[in-house]
């Protein structure tokens, strides 16, 4: 493939280093995530990068084993970008001082410049207003600046917010450009990669003719299987590999019936109608519905469903002659949160449903072509791919479906009432123009009846919950804020078109403490 110019990002950890990618993706500039303990100064030697981005995190530099960056980081005589424990790791090794115990620093400040600076280098353009708004997130801060360092900004506590060595093009600041609530961010990374003589390479045009071509070079004329969801990675994976090696792909489409209304037909219409795609649609609903009667604990229909699907795929894949490859819609943020930067265990929040353990089990070999793609990245692959509008800007939708929707016993009746539901409500959305302002929006049926009134009648039926929320990678997430007339409107309808549900509800609950979806 062709070398696009490289920025490395190294990781210590910090909850948002994924944001410090997509920012400089959005420049056109490629960029790689690295933990830490995973660069070597011989690696860094051997394939240098363009520059160098050390990123934050939660440990101190002042405790006995902390994190630290290679050396050859410093040694290259690339641009070098400190951020926050970035800043303060820099300081350490290039024999500066960082001190815990001061007054910490979290949410909004204000950097003044220092006297005699009004901001140059990767701080042109700043202090337009005589101070800069930022995002701090601090305990410790530096006390000394290493040698060749001299303050740019200043803040009431973090007097060396801002430095820079002009001639070696080292930069570190105390607080997080890459996030939204530091409004210039992006200006700052923007002057970096610019220093840093990056000319913008990275685009989806060129990163499909790549992947093409990766694609036929790593298949050759064997035949490769995709599991087929509906949803924009698997969809776009497909498309793209299609149009790799045409008709040695075939893409297995498995119908669990916890599907929304029409899905199945939408997804199959539209592979076959427009893609002359090889598709196996495996209408398996019986199947997974009556292992699931009578199940209501939402991890035992999590790994039922997960184990069927496997079973299926299984079973559908074994029936195509010759395949050796097995192909996934794995995106950028998987591959890096399957790297701890600490190597330690995490909490399983809940299980995922996807092909886990696939291709050991079958002895194939994956083929992920969006692997280094963020969620963003993979929707304008798709534009480029000439996917529809209707398939590229759909709202994520759980492996698992509705059953996840569904809190208690999953039955057939429910399922309708919730299909229908929903699709009011997607309605109502996609009418007030807000679905793209929408990262994802569903109906849960609730495992209660309430008493209601419908013209001179008694009814005693469902209740459901409308969930609808903001976010940027799925990861933390809030609720949207309608205005009641568009709740007082939804509700209305849903009552009256979707017999089986008289009571309507609106979860405003963010992301932590609860997650997106009911289960």
């Amino acid at each position: 493939m062709t070398q696009h110019q490289r920025l490395l990002i190294i990781d210590f950890g910090s909850q948002v280093t994924q944001l410090i990618a997509r920012r400089l993706r959005e420049l056109n500039v490629y960029c790689e995530i690295r933990p830490f303990n995973t660069v070597t100064d011989e690696a860094l030697r051997a394939d240098p990068p363009q520059a160098i981005i050390l990123s934050g995190g939660p440990a101190s530099v002042t405790e006995p084993g902390s994190p630290r960056a290679p050396q050859a980081v410093f040694d290259l005589g690339v641009p070098v970008f400190g951020i926050c424990y970035g800043q303060q790791v820099m300081m350490q090794q290039l024999g500066g001082s960082v001190e815990a115990g001061h007054h910490a620093e979290y949410g909004r400040a204000f950097i003044s410049p220092a006297p005699g600076h009004t901001g140059d280098g990767i701080f042109a353009g700043l202090f337009g207003s005589g101070r800069e708004e930022v995002w701090m997130s601090h305990g410790d801060r530096v006390t000394e600046m290493a040698p060749g360092f001299e303050v740019i900004g200043t803040s009431p506590n973090a007097p060396v917010a801002m430095i820079a060595d002009e001639a070696r093009a080292f930069y570190a600041v105390q607080f997080h450009p890459e996030v939204h609530h530091t409004p210039n961010g992006r200006v700052m990374l923007e002057n970096f990669v610019r220093l840093a003589g990056f000319t913008g390479d990275w685009t989806m045009a060129s990163y499909k003719d790549e992947a093409i071509r990766k694609i036929r070079d790593q298949v050759g004329d064997r035949r490769v299987i995709c599991g087929l969801s509906g949803g924009v990675d698997s969809s776009v994976a497909a498309v793209l590999i299609h149009e790799a090696i045409g008709d040695q792909l075939t893409c297995v489409f498995v119908d669990h019936g916890l599907l929304r209304l029409n899905e199945a037909d939408e997804v199959v219409s539209m592979f076959r109608d427009n893609y002359n795609i090889p598709l196996i649609h495996a209408d398996e609903a019986d199947l997974f519905l009556s292992a699931l009667e009578g199940v209501s604990d939402p991890e035992v229909k999590r790994k039922t469903i997960g184990r069927l699907f496997i079973d299926v795929f299984q079973r559908e894949a074994g029936r195509i002659e010759g395949a050796e490859f097995l192909a996934q819609g794995t995106l950028y943020p998987d591959v890096i949160e399957s790297v701890s930067f600490s190597g330690g265990p995490s909490v399983t929040i809940k299980s995922h449903h996807n092909v886990g353990g696939l291709p050991d089990k079958m002895g194939l070999k994956l083929v992920e072509p969006l692997r280094e793609l963020f969620k963003d990245e993979v929707r304008a692959l798709g534009r480029e791919l000439g996917l529809p509008e209707t398939f590229i800007g759909r709202h994520p939708f759980p492996g698992p479906g509705l059953a996840i929707r569904c809190p208690g016993e999953i039955t057939r009746d429910k399922l309708e009432i919730l299909r229908k539901a929903d699709a009011v409500f997607i309605d109502q959305i996609r009418r007030h123009g807000l679905y793209d302002e929408i990262w994802q929006a569903f109906v849960a049926i609730l495992p209660v009846r309430t008493v209601g009134v419908m013209g001179d009648g008694r009814t005693y039926d469902y209740a459901c919950a409308l969930r609808a929320v903001t976010s940027v990678d799925g990861m933390t997430a809030d609720y949207y804020p309608f205005s009641h007339d568009f709740l007082g409107e939804t509700a209305t309808r849903i009552i009256n078109e979707v017999r089986g549900i008289n009571r309507c509800t609106y979860d405003i609950t963010s992301k932590p403490p609860g997650t997106i979806e009911w289960e």
